[in-house]
């Protein structure tokens, strides 16, 4: 009995050892974090009856950082810097947050230039966004030179000079194709060029955002990096001019929490991932939150937007003037439809099952 009794005290250990090989805090494992903590966040917030920006925006510095894995970044960022930073940033902060529910947070839109979109598409989608108030668009690039010349040219002829165009390559690149490329797209004053390379690839990131910088485009990447530490090290190394979290890559808002105060530390903006499926739901909250309780800043921020699945959620994002408006519903808006979630159940949902026959056939 003793052997067996032993054996099981030994079986969390073991397990964490076994977890550790497919991770440490990183894929599957981390993606799992973040599902499960989500849904806990999203709990805390109801049983609060806020939502949740409001929930972390209620929150006095000390409880904020109690939420916070410290290790791996305390030689970037301590608790005491962190407590300081969210201390100092009470100054305003109720003015801050009357302005965000008066005109939301500003946002950028994606869904206009695919890739592969003919010409005629790509201007009226522009067109559309432009009648809607949209002033932030974003290209994506990288597949042949030529073509992005000729649709960037067409983009920004729609939109017109003032307007503010990024570029996303999505790790099309080695790092000297990289430069090439953007060097030969600098004509159309990009602010940024999105994952030019691997995610992985910190100091080729910090080589690109110091040939790109005499250009005047800032590199942007985040939405694939593996954790906190990435984060430090990009930052670190001076290696991005833009920083974007994503509400489910990172394990939950509680690694967000400690990225945003590091972005706020270096002074790099943060401009959310957010390609639809739900993603826009959760990071708007901690975008505002950030606004109100850490960056006090709107320069050179903006969130992504893309029009795509809203309508499968219980609580989905509301844009007016291309801007997000803080959500009043409680929770973390990750709230799906009860009808969509058992269309989509594997393998007995409607959906799966005419895929199945479809493949079956």
């Amino acid at each position: 009995m003793r052997k067996t009794d032993s054996r099981a005290m030994e079986l969390p250990s073991l397990w964490e050892e076994a977890l550790k090989l497919i991770g440490p805090e990183k894929g599957v494992v981390h993606l799992a974090t973040a599902a499960v903590l989500n849904a806990v966040w999203d709990l805390w917030a109801k049983q609060e009856g806020k939502p949740l920006w409001k929930l972390l925006v209620d929150m006095d510095p000390r409880t904020l950082v109690s939420c916070i894995d410290f290790r791996y970044i305390t030689d970037v960022l301590t608790e005491e810097e962190a407590c300081e930073i969210l201390r100092q940033s009470q100054v305003g902060k109720k003015e801050r947050e009357e302005q965000m529910l008066a005109h939301g947070y500003p946002a950028y839109t994606t869904s206009c230039a695919w890739l592969g979109y003919p010409d005629a598409t790509l201007k009226q989608l522009c067109s559309e966004a432009l009648k809607d108030g949209w002033t932030r668009f974003k290209v994506k690039v990288g597949a042949d030179l030529q073509d992005d010349i000729r649709r960037c040219r067409l983009v920004r002829n729609m939109i017109g000079p003032e307007k503010t165009l990024m570029m996303d390559a999505n790790q099309r690149w080695d790092v000297p194709e990289a430069v090439e490329w953007m060097t030969k797209l600098a004509e159309f004053k990009p602010l940024w060029i999105e994952e030019p390379t691997s995610p992985d690839d910190i100091l080729g990131h910090a080589a690109i955002s110091k040939a790109l910088a005499p250009l005047g485009i800032g590199v942007a990447t985040g939405e694939q990096c593996h954790n906190r530490v990435i984060f430090k090290q990009l930052l670190q190394a001076k290696a991005l001019k833009f920083l974007q979290i994503d509400s489910c890559r990172l394990g939950s808002v509680n690694e967000n929490l400690s990225v945003l105060l590091m972005a706020k530390k270096f002074e790099i903006p943060v401009c959310p991932h957010a390609g639809g499926v739900g993603l826009c739901e959760l990071v708007q909250h901690l975008i505002i939150f950030d606004f109100i309780s850490v960056s006090a800043s709107l320069q050179d921020r903006m969130c992504e937007y893309v029009d795509h699945l809203h309508e499968h959620f219980k609580y989905p994002v509301l844009i007016r003037e291309a801007a997000y408006l803080p959500p009043k519903d409680a929770g973390y808006s990750t709230e799906m439809k009860e009808d969509s979630v058992k269309r989509h159940r594997y393998p007995d949902g409607e959906v799966w099952k005419k895929l199945l026959s479809a493949q079956g056939n």
